[in-house]
């Protein structure tokens, strides 16, 4: 099985993320590319196995392995079997670039992905809307390409050190998330999460650019502001109700992060 879409481009390309190029082959090919290719791209493979060359080195790449390649790197790829099922993406887009480089994606990688089939769903979701609609077909694809690139985050951040997320990190978001209505210390974090205050507050700071108090305010925020757009209860309620100390208080760190009263926020429409 192949096919290679390259998608008619207009307008798309003015958009945050579009579709450059996809495909898929059977058996990949033998390929060469002293100058590397002129984007970047994703590639998966599904069955049988290959192997890379970098920098004079042969990476093996059986299957369930993913390989993120940037631009204009010079790389080489041939099958070791008579089957080697081949995956490629190619995002492109003015956000593209900070988005891979979000995911730590800014230089030759190998991963191994434990579950395929969703982002199979998603590329065949792209394939089919490039075949299908020439109309918005290419826009469909874009916001296909948004999810499968959301999806392959997923899968390479639990197994690749530089992104993975810590146990410690999650247990202490975990009780955060289930306690937020009640008073939380940092020793209570700590003890939760079982790690000191200093590698927590690097934790956080790490992952979510934040501190974990910060956190912890802007997570009540968050409920705060479904309480005001969803019921008619008074500001000193949803103020009591999402754990904050004081109505006083309250307005203040609203006003902060989002820039307006709460009694402001209730009448945006």
């Amino acid at each position: 099985m192949f096919f290679a879409d390259y998608p008619i481009l207009g307008n798309e390309k003015s958009l945050p993320l579009y579709l450059q190029n996809m495909g898929h082959h059977h058996c990949q090919d033998h390929l060469i590319r002293p100058e590397g290719y002129h984007y970047d791209q994703i590639l998966y493979c599904t069955k049988g196995s290959g192997t890379l060359i970098f920098e004079n080195k042969a990476i093996p790449i059986p299957h369930d392995t993913a390989i993120f390649i940037p631009a204009e790197t010079p790389h080489e790829y041939y099958p070791e079997e008579d089957i080697w099922d081949i995956h490629w993406i190619v995002p492109c887009g003015y956000a593209a670039k900070d988005i891979l480089t979000q995911f730590g994606l800014t230089e030759l990688k190998t991963f191994h992905l434990s579950d395929t089939k969703m982002l199979e769903h998603i590329f065949r979701k792209m394939h089919n809307a490039l075949r299908t609609d020439s109309i918005f077909g290419n826009y469909k694809a874009s916001g296909y390409l948004y999810d499968f690139l959301m999806e392959f985050y997923r899968l390479i951040a639990y197994k690749d050190p530089a992104t993975s997320v810590s146990s410690a990190l999650m247990k202490a978001l975990d009780y955060i998330n289930y306690n937020y209505f009640s008073p939380i210390t940092m020793d209570e974090l700590c003890s939760v999460s079982g790690v000191t205050k200093q590698h927590l507050c690097l934790l956080f700071r790490k992952k979510l650019s934040m501190r974990p108090m910060e956190y912890i305010a802007k997570r009540r925020i968050q409920e705060a502001k479904a309480l005001l757009t969803g019921t008619e209860k008074s500001i000193e309620q949803v103020a009591e109700e999402t754990g904050f100390c004081s109505e006083s208080y309250f307005c203040k760190l609203f006003k902060r992060y989002e820039g307006m009263t709460p009694s402001a926020f209730r009448q945006i429409k």
